[in-house]
C-alpha cells in the first residue's frame, strides 16, 4: 500500500530570548553584555516605539499569533525549526562574545504552544551561555518531548540526526549542522569529551562525506533524510556557488530529501534539484528585531512559513506551500496584500536563477512552480 504523502513545517531561526524571553510570565534576569544596550527591556521599548504597546506575562500562544491556525489547517506531520537560543537560567555568558541571548526555562511553553517537534541546535547563539547553558538547553527541550539534533554533550550526541517515527512506518532523520560563516565560533564544535555542536569545517568533500557516513549509519528502508544548514551571513541573497554544490552533493552523493538552509535574517532563493527541495535560507520565524533600523530594504519583519509536501517512498518534492507573514508588536501576523506582493515579487526575482517561482493562491499564501 502507498504511503500517505509526508507533510513538513519548516521554519528557519525562532529567537525567543532576550525581548521576547521579558514578555513571558518568567522573564530572564534583563541584564545584558552588549556593547550598545545593557539591558534586554530596551528591545520591548524599540518594538513598543514602532508599533505600540505589547502585553507582558504573555502566553505560549501569543507570539506564535495567527501562524497557529495555519499549522493547524495543514496539519503537518513533523514540525521542524532552527532554535537560536540557549534555554537556561546560567549566569556567565561566553566570554567576548557581542549578542547573548537566553531563555527562561519556565517560559517553554512558547515552544509548546506551536508542539514543535525537533529544535535544531547547530547555530551560534545556542552556547551563548556557555556549556552550562548548553546542557540545560539540552535538559529542558529533551524534557519536553523535543529532539535536539545539531547539539549535545558529546560529539557523538552533536553529530547524531534526530529520528522521528513517521505515522505510515518509516522515519525523518534530520541532521543539523553549521558552518563558520554564520558566526559559529570555532571553540564551540564538540569534539572528544566536550560538549558543543556539528561544525563543519567546510563545503568540501570531506564534509559531504562525514553526512553521507552519518546517514549511512542511521538509515533504515523506507527512511527520509533532512540536512538543516546553519550557514552564511545575515543580509543578502546572493547565494555562493560552493554553497549551492554542497547542497546539490548532500542530495546525490549523502540521501538528503530537503535542504534546510537558515541563517539569514530574510528569506533568499529556493531550489528543487533533481526533485529535491533546497531552501538556501528560511529567514528568522520569530526575534525581537521590531524596530532596529539599519536594514528596512530587506523588510526583515515579513517571513514565510513552509509547508512542504514530499512523497514518502522517494522523498520527491509533490508541493510547497508559504503562508507569507509578518512579526509586530513581537506576534506573528498574517502579512497584508501589499507585504505579501513585495515578498513574492523580490523573491521571484532571486529563485529566478534557480528555475523557481512562487505562485499566489486564492487564500492569499504561495505555492512553488518548477
Amino acid at each position: 500500500m502507498k504511503k500517505q504523502p509526508l507533510k513538513l513545517f519548516l521554519a528557519g531561526d525562532v529567537m525567543t530570548g532576550r525581548g521576547i524571553d521579558q514578555i513571558m510570565p518568567v522573564p530572564s534576569k534583563p541584564g545584558l553584555y552588549e556593547s550598545c544596550v545593557i539591558d534586554a527591556r530596551d528591545y520591548i521599548a524599540l518594538a513598543e516605539r514602532k508599533a505600540g504597546p505589547i502585553p507582558r506575562k504573555v502566553s505560549g500562544h501569543y507570539i506564535w499569533g495567527d501562524a497557529l491556525s495555519e499549522l493547524d489547517r495543514f496539519n503537518p506531520d513533523v514540525r521542524i525549526v532552527n532554535l537560536e537560543t540557549s534555554v537556561t537560567t546560567a549566569a556567565k555568558p561566553w566570554p567576548g562574545k557581542g549578542i547573548h541571548y537566553r531563555m527562561h526555562p519556565d517560559n517553554l511553553a512558547c515552544l509548546s504552544a506551536a508542539r514543535l517537534d525537533i529544535c535544531g541546535l547547530a547555530n551560534n547563539h545556542v552556547l551563548d551561555w556557555g556549556r552550562e547553558g548548553l546542557a540545560e538547553t539540552l535538559k529542558v527541550l529533551h524534557g519536553a518531548g523535543m529532539l535536539t539534533p545539531g547539539a549535545g554533550l558529546y560529539e557523538m550526541e552533536a553529530q547524531s540526526p534526530a529520528i522521528f517515527p513517521l505515522p505510515d512506518g518509516g522515519r525523518l532523520l534530520v541532521l543539523a549542522c553549521g558552518l563558520a560563516s554564520s558566526g559559529i565560533p570555532e571553540d564551540w564544535a564538540a569534539g572528544p569529551g566536550r560538549s558543543g555542536v556539528f561544525l563543519l569545517h567546510g563545503l568540501d568533500s570531506r564534509s559531504v562525506k562525514a553526512i553521507a557516513r552519518i546517514i549511512d549509519q542511521s538509515r533504515q528502508p523506507g527512511d527520509r533524510v533532512l540536512v538543516s544548514v546553519h550557514w552564511g551571513g545575515n543580509w543578502g541573497y546572493y547565494v555562493e556557488d560552493e554553497d549551492r554544490l554542497f547542497a546539490h552533493r548532500l542530495i546525490d552523493e549523502a540521501g538528503a530529501d530537503v535542504i534546510h538552509g537558515h541563517s539569514s535574517h530574510h528569506p533568499r532563493g529556493i531550489e528543487v534539484w533533481n526533485g529535491r527541495l533546497i531552501l538556501f535560507g528560511c529567514g528568522d520565524l520569530i526575534n525581537d528585531y521590531e524596530g532596529i533600523r539599519g536594514y528596512e530594504a530587506f523588510h526583515p519583519e515579513l517571513s514565510l512559513i513552509y509547508l512542504p509536501t514530499l512523497d514518502s517512498d522517494t522523498g520527491l518534492l509533490k508541493s510547497l506551500r508559504m503562508v507569507p507573514i509578518r512579526m509586530e508588536r513581537f506576534r506573528l501576523n498574517h502579512a497584508n496584500e501589499e507585504e505579501a506582493t513585495w515578498l513574492q515579487d523580490r523573491l521571484n526575482e532571486v529563485c529566478r536563477d534557480y528555475g523557481t517561482a512562487l505562485e499566489r493562491t486564492a487564500n492569499g499564501s504561495f505555492e512553488l512552480a518548477w
